[in-house]
């Protein structure tokens, strides 16, 4: 069966047009039950993230699809057609390997993507949208995505700034459980640095912002508490970690704050990442025993290392998948022979039938058993060998070398005389 992976990413358009053509997660599968009531559209499924909308098919009406994803939308195909990048076959599967590993995402190596594709494969699955092939591709996927992440260091580096902070924390401190993190601020960089936190299982987090309501959201959605930033003075001395990122002009931890929080902690190290521009810490915490500040300067040294190691662990994974997609290619190509292996087998089983009811009548009717049992063999193999005898012997008449080397290999028969 024909496969085709079609869409528009971050690299091809627009945010104004991916949102356009993204699907809400409610929408999927409604989505999912008119696209396969479309002519010779078998199997698929949907990815769609902020980044891209994807389709997987297994189909070959590649116009109409196009169509049919501007017709869902209620958009001229026209304004979206120059966005839409189209994959058949062979070329659907490497692009699908790479989506999965990170190697197609606007930050390399993201991990991010690959819940997001078992998310699209889940939601077609329940929607009865997934057949053998998808439901092979993408079984296929998530084993080679796993073997990039173990494999090469895709993933290992940090190339964001929120990542960049984590990974810092990482060197300083470990047993991650034991340790509390203070955040300033509740924007997007410490949403994600809050879910970096909570996936390396933080013991406590406490987010401290200008407005508490939105500190409370994230704050419940990490399993954290807010405080108001009013507050910072009296939990700072509970944080191990402190990293801030907000808007404010002035900053907000001042060195008398820290200098009282590390009294009260007893000596004991505390890194705090200033990730803000202008600055929320004031530069003369970095001149405190006991404190490790760091800048968004500092991270970019970080983040540059990182991404250049990435950059050579995609090399390495853009090798595993040239591997994986020859391996899925040649399970999809086997498939075509399906129908002609059951053909066969078929044949051959009649055949046996056929043979041992005339053996078991020839038994009921008092011949010896060991005759019966001489003929039966003689006659099925005879049968059996019949009909490729007999193309072999017409092709050699013909001179069509290509199909007796084809039984020759077909049948395993090596060290021919000439």
């Amino acid at each position: 069966m024909p496969l085709l992976a079609f869409g528009i990413n971050h690299k091809t358009a627009p945010v104004e047009i991916r949102e356009k053509v993204s699907f809400s997660p409610e929408r999927i599968v409604v989505a999912l039950q008119d696209l396969l009531s479309y002519p010779h559209v078998e199997e698929a499924a949907i990815l769609s993230t902020c980044n891209r909308t994807e389709i997987y098919c297994g189909t070959s009406a590649e116009a109409s699809l196009v169509d049919w994803l501007g017709g869902f939308h209620n958009l001229d195909v026209a304004k979206i057609q120059p966005y839409i990048y189209v994959h058949p076959d062979q070329e659907a599967v490497r692009h699908v390997l790479r989506v999965a590993s990170g190697l197609d995402s606007m930050i390399l190596g993201e991990p991010q993507i690959l819940g997001q594709m078992k998310d699209a494969f889940a939601s077609a699955n329940d929607a009865g949208a997934i057949g053998k092939t998808l439901g092979r591709l993408f079984q296929h996927t998530f084993s080679v995505a796993k073997q990039v992440r173990t494999d090469t260091a895709i993933g290992s580096s940090p190339v964001s700034v929120a990542f960049a902070a984590v990974s810092l924390a990482k060197q300083i401190f470990s047993n991650f459980q034991q340790h509390t993190a203070m955040l300033i601020g509740a924007g997007e960089t410490i949403e994600l640095v809050a879910r970096h936190l909570k996936e390396i299982n933080i013991g406590r987090i406490i987010i401290a912002n200008r407005t508490v309501e939105r500190a409370h959201v994230l704050a419940d959605e990490v399993g954290g508490y807010a405080i108001a930033l009013q507050d910072i003075p009296k939990h700072l001395a509970e944080a191990d970690i402190v990293i801030s990122s907000t808007a404010s002009p002035l900053p907000i931890v001042g060195k008398g704050t820290v200098e009282s929080a590390i009294k009260a902690r007893k000596r004991q190290p505390m890194l705090m990442v200033d990730i803000a521009v202008p600055r929320d810490i004031e530069a003369e915490v970095g001149e405190l025993q006991d404190v490790y500040l760091y800048t968004v300067d500092d991270l970019q040294e970080i983040i540059q290392e990182g991404l250049k190691s990435r950059q050579e662990a995609a090399k390495q994974a853009e090798e595993i998948i040239d591997t994986q997609v020859s391996h899925f290619m040649g399970w999809l190509r086997a498939q075509n022979s399906v129908p002609m292996i059951r053909a066969y087998r078929e044949q051959a089983m009649q055949l046996r039938d056929d043979e041992l009811d005339k053996a078991l009548r020839k038994l009921a009717a008092g011949a010896e058993a060991a005759e019966v049992l001489k003929q039966f063999a003689h006659n099925l193999t005879n049968k059996l060998i019949h009909s490729p005898s007999s193309q072999m012997r017409q092709a050699s008449h013909e001179g069509r070398e290509e199909l007796l080397k084809a039984a020759q290999e077909l049948f395993d028969l090596k060290n021919l005389e000439p």
